[in-house]
């Protein structure tokens, strides 16, 4: 089939024309969240982008079969392979056990995707389910000289490689420790750059979750599981690998080293990264303790699609900073934009032909490396345009395929009775003014007992609104 997508490739440092190994099938991996806690939005940045990019690559029509892990084991809280477990930091935290943290925050991460119009994967699968995986792997590396036991732990050997820094444009001298965390270096390690394959009892006794291997009892490292989940699922090659860009080194590049070392060819052909959110301190993280969420957004009012749109707006590429105003213009933009769409007439017919030059400039701009941004210029040049009504929502649902914003949504109109909307902002006045006493224990029990009665408030910038419950 014709390929219409020029996508940049951090493995190549250059955007190239997107061209799959077999024609009209696409297969592409995303590294999942570690679940030990919310994710923040500025992962969900990362997640939005790469939806985005798999939407369009059906929307040209590719088969896509797209993978995730779960990363439920063995990601420690420094990429050196040093440092507490991110999992039983969670489980310490909330005084329950992994599982039972893994099992709650993937379901809150799959809840933030469904708000997000952010589509799940065809196959999601827990680091835990893919031990004998691991094994496996760890072991062919072992026999093929690759990697070496030292001080109960197995490493990969990054000496063995002619190249190491393939996605990234550090080197040796540059490199600290192997790491972006100010941590020890492993003395276990024969180079600096070397990395954990698998832990046993001799380290961080106090992880709970642990397996019988070949070199005693104990869990994988973070990297070997993406590798394995995606030979697992996706077979020898893989066309596109995504991730944010604070994965490309040392996570992917691990992932290059140690997949290419035991298949004995190249493994992945494309490499798509996204960059950071900011806000005004920098990066987001949820190390800063108080982080972002999309329950927070919805908390102050905002609905979650406004999100997406701040994140569609912005090329993947570019960094991208956060800020209540800037959300609430886009907020605002959002609102306008549905309120012309319901507001085009239904009656007529589609105009296929006239409509053809306008999907044409979508496919091409966004086709430009992902565009998103470009695509929305399409979309407003659509509602500027001499067509009919069918046409132009014709065209925005067929664009809004890949942009997933619910364009055509219509708007939802409960009948409210008139002593019900009455005595509803009678209750709003007086939890008001309670707030503005200070008795927020009466504010409290307002907002339970409207709750009580089907009514949901949200408190916003404009004042406080409500809604029937749905």
């Amino acid at each position: 089939m014709e390929n219409r997508l020029n996508l940049y490739n951090t493995l190549t440092k250059k955007v190239e024309t997107f061209v799959p190994r077999v024609d009209g099938k696409v297969s592409m991996y995303t590294c999942g969240p570690t679940v030990y806690h919310f994710a923040h939005i500025g992962n969900l940045r990362s997640y939005i982008m790469e939806d985005a990019l798999e939407k369009f690559l059906r929307y040209l029509g590719y088969d896509v079969t797209r993978v995730m892990n779960i990363t439920d084991v063995g990601h420690l809280s420094s990429d050196a392979d040093t440092g507490e477990d991110k999992m039983l930091k969670g489980a310490k935290r909330e005084k329950k056990t992994v599982l039972e943290i893994a099992d709650f925050y993937t379901k809150a991460f799959f809840s933030d995707c469904e708000k997000l119009q952010i589509k799940r994967p065809d196959v999601v699968e827990p680091a835990t389910n893919c031990i004998d995986e691991f094994i496996k792997v760890i072991s062919a590396l072992l026999e093929k000289g690759y990697a070496y036991e030292a001080g109960g732990n197995i490493y990969f050997d990054t000496s063995k490689l002619k190249e190491y820094y393939v996605l990234s444009n550090q080197n040796e001298e540059e490199l600290a420790v192997g790491v972006r965390e100010g941590v020890e270096e492993d003395t276990n390690k024969r180079s600096k750059t070397d990395f954990v394959l698998w832990f046993t009892k001799s380290k961080f006794d106090d992880q709970e979750l642990k397996w019988e291997s070949p070199w005693g009892i104990g869990y994988p490292g973070w990297h070997i599981e993406c590798s394995c989940i995606s030979m697992k699922h996706l077979g020898e090659y893989l066309d596109i690998h995504c991730g944010g860009v604070d994965n490309i080194f040392p996570h992917h590049t691990n992932e290059i080293a140690q997949s290419e070392a035991f298949l004995g060819h190249e493994w992945c052909g494309y490499w798509f990264h996204v960059l950071h959110l900011n806000d005004s301190t920098g990066k987001m993280s949820k190390s800063k303790g108080d982080f972002l969420t999309v329950s927070l957004l919805e908390q102050k009012g905002y609905d979650p699609l406004a999100y997406r749109m701040f994140c569609l707006q912005s090329h993947y590429r570019k960094p991208l900073e956060f800020s209540y105003p800037v959300l609430d213009n886009v907020a605002q933009t959002y609102q306008k934009l549905l309120a012309r769409i319901r507001a085009l007439p239904k009656e007529g017919e589609v105009d296929m032909a006239a409509a053809a030059p306008y999907k044409e400039a979508f496919i091409e701009a966004v086709g430009s490396d992902m565009n998103t941004s470009m695509g929305f210029t399409v979309l407003y040049d659509v509602l500027k345009a001499d067509l009919n009504g069918p046409t132009k929502r014709w065209l925005i649902g067929d664009f809004d395929q890949v942009l997933s914003l619910n364009l055509l949504a219509e708007e939802e109109t409960a009948e409210v009775d008139g002593e019900l909307a009455a005595w509803v902002e009678e209750r709003i006045a007086a939890r008001k003014a309670a707030k503005k006493a200070k008795d927020f224990a009466q504010a409290d029990a307002i907002r339970a007992e409207l709750l009580e009665k089907g009514v949901v408030i949200k408190d916003t910038r404009e004042g406080t609104l409500w809604e029937l419950a749905k």
